[in-house]
This record gives C-alpha cells, structure tokens and sequence, in this order.
C-alpha cells in the first residue's frame, strides 16, 4: 500500500537519469511505479513530453519518494533535504563521496548537494551522541569541531570532545 504523505523531488525532465543515479548509490533502490505523460500532452512551454516519464515513486531505505519530472519552472533548494544516519566513517565517506560525485558540492557541516541540486545531510550516529554528551564542554567542543567541517570526520570530533 502506497504511503498517504511522501516528499516529491522536482526535476527538469531528468528524472530518468536521477532515478539511475540513486539506485547506483543505494543498494535497496527499488523503482515501485512509473507513470508516463499521456499523447498527446498540452505542456506549457512547448516541451515535447509525450510518452516521457511524468513521475516514478521509488524507496531508498524505507522511505518512498516521488520523483516528478517537471520541467524547468521548480528549483531543488537546501529548504528540503534527504538526511541519512550512518554507522560509522566508512558508511559516512560512502555516501559522501558517492553523492558529490560528477558535479555534486560539498556544503558546511555535513550536508552536500549532489549533481541534480538535492541537498543531503551525511550524519553519523556517534556525531549525534557527541554533540549531546551530557558533558555540556565535552558536546561544545564537539559541536565547534563538527562546525569546521564539510564532510563529517568522527575521529577528529571524537578528539575535540575528548581534548580539555
């Protein structure tokens, strides 16, 4: 059963693309339904997008998205972002890397924007228990090391937290 409420990616007629993109860097991407603009289509601006895909819903992780292929009229922006909890460095450099690949940005403190304009926060679990320590100096310092960075480096964070 389709979920009631999904967030739905705007993009300018690369879905398709998009789409192939994410499922090479998740491995439970799964494409769960396809729906093509009809023809003939009356599109404004005078795109030809007959028989093209108009929307795909897929899941990565346990979250379905829609992916509408929209035209130029709509932007992505860092008002709306995907966030993912890694494990540990190795998980966190994976997707890091694998999302600013081929035209993606890095952005201040975990977050990056890959090659389509979506914007990502890469967050490992052990940022999150650090900049929460109970210890109000021990997440201060923390949290100041994390603000330092792009990509999140748990090792330095753990040693700025630890550092007195």
């Amino acid at each position: 059963m389709a979920k009631k409420a999904r967030p739905c990616l705007w993009f300018n007629f690369n879905v398709e693309e998009a789409v192939d993109f994410y499922r090479s860097v998740f491995k439970d991407f799964e494409v769960l339904d396809e729906q093509r603009y009809p023809d003939p289509n009356p599109f404004p601006g005078g795109e030809e997008v007959a028989g093209k895909v108009l929307t795909m819903v897929a899941r990565i992780f346990d979250e379905e998205i829609l992916f509408l292929n929209g035209g130029p009229y709509f932007q992505l922006s860092e008002a709306f972002s995907l966030a993912i909890e890694t494990v540990d460095q190795e998980e966190t450099d994976y997707y890091w890397y694998a999302l600013i690949a081929d035209g993606g940005q890095e952005q201040p403190c975990g977050w990056l924007k890959d090659r389509f304009g979506l914007s990502w926060q890469i967050t490992p679990a052990r940022l999150n228990e650090l900049t929460t320590d109970p210890d109000p100096a021990r997440a201060m310092r923390a949290n100041q090391a994390m603000l330092q960075m792009t990509r999140i480096d748990i090792a330095v964070i753990e040693a700025a937290a630890d550092a007195a």
